[in-house]
């Protein structure tokens, strides 16, 4: 699979400089260049404090236009103005001319034979980007396969953090790619990604938005999945049914036996029970099932009870069935 990233960062501003987005930048980079197992993931261009608008123009020109990747993706994180409809500053900026339209980049990915483009923007007044040229209307126009993600509305700054030293955005976004905006295989979509980043921002903090015109998301990036594919594969074998429930007893956990100093019962535990106790475990633990009268998987293998799929777990249920993973 094709996929490239173009990662942009812009701290030296003449007049009005910035601090973190080269290091913004360089950390989207690390992350996006390998999956969490260290495999790769994109093939990344990396330029921190470029110079010119022609300069960007030609890179991003060759991100989107040139080739036809599977996924082409471009993050900047630098300043950007309200200007029409809003534009990205490049360092050589003028009073008419601040830098690169988004309309201009709008363009670009609807000349684009990428099957997915994504631009995700850590600047002021991104929210403004895919919106139509015309002064009075906010309504957004997306080609085919495009995904936006922005770190704030269309009228507000984005805001850095003083402690990490990155935007508030781009922070959130760092924890999304390590594994926050992971679902429970371990996939990260640009989705999820916004998901995560939204429900971490208060109300009255800065809001990204997120702009797409796609019929399915491809990950970004993978990490380890908390439950193994084997293990989330076999979901379906232990309940039958949607409602189905799976019934447990002493046999299931392991310190129920004569070698430790706690009350037993019988049946004592069983190696093939302990096995599928720990499996069950798993999926308990990313909430894909839940003890039934019981409020932990211990106290309901002890008392006999049993387990039964949550919503999410149905979810999980069915694809296992299907045998979409």
């Amino acid at each position: 699979m094709s996929r490239k990233a173009l990662v942009v960062g812009i701290d030296d501003y003449p007049g009005c400089p910035l601090n973190g987005c080269v290091n913004d930048a360089e950390e989207i980079k690390n992350l996006l260049e390998t999956n969490g197992d260290g495999s790769p993931n994109f093939e990344v261009k990396f330029a921190p404090n470029i110079q010119t608008k022609d300069e960007l123009l030609d890179l991003l020109n060759a991100l989107f236009c040139e080739g036809d990747s599977d996924i082409s993706l471009f993050y900047f994180s630098g300043h950007g103005t309200d200007e029409v409809t809003g534009k990205i500053v490049t360092p050589d900026f003028k009073v008419r001319d601040m830098g690169v339209s988004m309309l201009d980049i709008l363009a670009l990915l609807k000349q684009s034979k990428s099957k997915n483009k994504v631009v995700i923007l850590d600047c002021c007044f991104s929210g403004k980007f895919g919106e139509l040229g015309v002064i009075s209307s906010n309504e957004t126009v997306l080609g085919e396969g495009v995904t936006i993600m922005t770190a704030s509305s269309r009228d507000q700054y984005a805001v850095e953090d003083g402690i990490t030293g990155h935007g508030v955005f781009t922070e959130l976004l760092i924890q999304g790619l390590l594994g926050g905006a992971a679902d429970v295989g371990g996939n990260i979509t640009p989705a999820s990604l916004y998901s995560f980043v939204d429900q971490s921002l208060g109300a009255w903090e800065q809001r990204p938005l997120f702009k797409t015109n796609i019929s399915r998301f491809l990950p970004i990036r993978k990490i380890k999945p908390k439950v193994p594919i084997e293990v989330l594969r076999k979901l379906s074998d232990y309940f039958q049914n949607p409602d189905s429930e799976y019934p447990l007893d002493p046999s299931f956990e392991f310190t129920n036996n004569p070698e430790y100093q706690i009350e037993i019962k019988e049946p004592y535990a069983k190696d093939v029970n302990i096995t599928k106790f720990k499996e069950l475990q798993l999926y308990e633990s990313v909430g894909l099932i839940e003890p039934v009268d019981e409020e932990h998987m211990y106290f309901a293998a002890m008392n006999s009870k049993s387990c039964r799929l949550t919503p999410l777990g149905l979810h999980y249920w069915k694809l296992s069935k299907d045998k979409r993973f």
